[in-house]
């Protein structure tokens, strides 16, 4: 049985989740043994990252590393395209997601909460988020046909923050079409319907509990 370290509103695990279910795979979740951040956790796992798994006596952290294992590991469905090209678009997808659009998102938790929240700071980081979308656009857009894949599966887990955090703080995002287009083609995927359909009360949960902090 393969082992998922997680926790429940972390937008990486959920995208670990995502690749799980496209494979078809089964796995028992477990938060982090002591904590996030625990020395226990540490010696489990000495990067202390979430998630982790553990598959036949292997531990991997880091969810683009556990996404590209599993593919490997586990090659039906295939979730890369075929040519070296659309291979290469793929991976940029995926890495333009965890290094430039979700950062960008990450910037605004320290302004989830009533307490500590700063409406000049917010109203800049939305405008950085709305650069990232623009640049999703056109980079969608010179990829139009391809299949759904491991770069996909990060993106749809911010898109939903982005919609959760814009009655918190005001947001109010502009999708350019290409990145409509693609949600809607990808959001009806199965593996991606399923995790969304029950992460997202997870994610609402917590955004109310942070905000009225």
């Amino acid at each position: 049985m393969l082992t998922l370290y997680a926790v429940p509103a972390s937008l990486y695990c959920a995208k670990t989740r995502i690749v799980l279910r496209a494979k078809g795979l089964s796995w028992r979740e477990l938060p982090p043994p002591g904590g996030y951040g625990s020395d226990e956790y540490r010696r489990l796992v000495p990067s202390g990252n979430l998630p982790a798994i553990l598959h036949d006596g292997l531990q991997i952290a880091d969810s683009e590393a556990i996404a590209e294992y599993l593919d490997e590991r586990f090659p039906s469905p295939p979730l890369m395209p075929v040519s070296t090209a659309d291979r290469a678009r793929m991976r940029e997808r995926g890495r333009f997601h965890d290094t430039r659009l979700e950062p960008e998102l990450r910037r605004l938790f320290p302004h989830i909460a009533s307490s500590s929240r700063h409406a000049e700071s917010v109203a800049l980081q939305a405008g950085a988020i709305q650069e990232r979308l623009d640049q999703l656009g056109r980079m969608l857009a010179a990829a139009p046909d391809l299949a759904f894949g491991l770069g996909d599966c990060g993106l749809p887990v911010t898109l939903a923050w982005i919609d959760a955090l814009g009655p918190v703080l005001g947001l109010r995002p502009d999708l350019p079409a290409p990145v409509r287009d693609w949600r809607a083609r990808i959001e009806a995927e199965p593996p991606v319907a399923a995790e969304l359909a029950s992460y997202r009360p997870v994610l609402a949960a917590w955004l109310e509990r942070a905000a009225s902090t």
